[in-house]
């Protein structure tokens, strides 16, 4: 199949640009022995896991159906896990399936790391170091935040027993989203000032995800040392899970113009068959403006438009974008770096139909699935 023969909205995964992505972590894995994870949560497209497999060690989960992923479709790589808490329902399972279990409270600990480390899994503890570098407009997602759910702090270590202490294989923290290494090393300062005393008795410490490592200005020399001052330091093997930086501007989503409004004495909008509400749910939540090909800020180029959704969400806006030309009904606009956190966040939501997803390969474009009303039905 052709770019022209696509039917809109849908997804594409660029396996190039994928694959060029993976050998840049694998070559920090390379230089550091360091041990680096698919994060599943920010991108699960199973088809391509033989792919991430020949150049990661496994990957990531939030939960039985993540890990259960991993297991089906990365067998004999590491699968850890890890939820801000268990259902005691599933633990069985996930006894059976995963090889790192992180726990978020000593309370799980206690309850669960007797049986974990009985089964011959490793056992884990996230930390919350209690060190924000998120900025101010992204306070959703810092889990360092006053109150935060996620990590056992300094002093609910502290207040451990030994024994259960002694449960531990490995500590974990997970600070950043979308951040470049200096705020992994302000993180990992804060973190060893705290805990350094109990990193002897550890095997590996997990750096979390969060880490843009493919994107063109990120700092790899600086996340090397940060690895190598664990490992050497105090003899620990790191793990790193990032998500985004997997498939970080290997993915697209096209989309094309339904109908084009004119208003008197406002911006023209452009309506599309694609939704930011259903289809890349970040840019409303986040907010940010996604990266649209061959387009401009508004007023850079010489036609500006508000670009919106076809669902009864007034809010359902993408952006406003300026063109070099007048958009016109059954144009094709490209969205850009559409792989991550929109096929695993998608809804359908007054009945929009979930985008199909394909595999660009070269020029070739190859179906890996589609959908149909029994999908939108079988939801409900």
């Amino acid at each position: 199949m052709t770019a022209e023969q696509l039917h809109t909205p849908c997804y594409v995964i660029d396996r190039d640009r994928l694959e060029a992505n993976l050998k840049v972590l694998r070559g920090v894995m390379e230089r550091t022995g360091c041990r680096i994870l698919l994060a599943q949560k920010a991108f699960s497209c199973y088809a391509v896991y033989p792919l991430i497999s020949q150049y990661l060690c496994g990957a990531t989960a939030s939960g039985l159906f993540e890990a259960r992923l991993c297991h089906e479709e990365m067998p004999g790589r590491e699968n850890h896990v890890f939820s801000p808490a268990f259902r005691e329902e599933d633990f069985p399972e996930i006894l059976k399936i995963c090889d790192h279990i992180v726990f978020n409270s000593v309370r799980q600990l206690e309850k669960l790391g007797p049986l974990t480390r009985e089964s011959g899994l490793q056992v884990g503890l996230r930390i919350n170091p209690q060190v924000s570098t998120q900025p101010t407009e992204h306070a959703i997602y810092d889990p360092c935040a006053p109150g935060s759910r996620l990590g056992v702090t300094l002093e609910e270590f502290r207040n451990a027993s030994a024994d259960t202490i002694a449960l531990l294989d490995g500590l974990h923290f997970h600070t950043l989203c979308e951040q470049n290494s200096d705020d992994l090393e302000t993180t990992l300062n804060g973190f060893e000032e705290q805990f350094s005393e109990w990193l002897p008795q550890m095997k590996w410490i997990n750096f979390g995800g969060g880490h843009h490592i493919t994107r063109s200005d990120y700092d790899i020399p600086r996340l090397e040392r940060c690895i190598e001052r664990m490992s050497r330091g105090y003899g620990l093997t790191v793990y790193l899970e990032p998500g985004e930086a997997i498939a970080l501007n290997s993915g697209y989503l096209h989309t094309k113009v339904l109908e084009v409004q004119h208003h008197a004495g406002a911006m023209d909008i452009a309506i599309l068959d694609t939704s930011a509400a259903c289809h890349m749910p970040d840019v409303l939540e986040m907010p940010y403006r996604p990266p649209l090909r061959d387009s401009g800020q508004p007023g850079e180029k010489a036609y500006t438009y508000r670009l919106g959704g076809p669902t009864c969400l007034s809010g359902d806006i993408i952006g406003e974008y300026s063109f070099d030309a007048p958009l016109i009904e059954g144009q094709t606009l490209i969205f850009e770096d559409m792989a991550i956190y929109s096929m695993v966040k998608n809804n359908t939501f007054n009945g929009m139909p979930l985008p199909a997803i394909y595999l660009k390969q070269g020029s070739d474009y190859i179906l890996l699935k589609s959908f149909s009303y029994e999908d939108f039905k079988s939801r409900l």
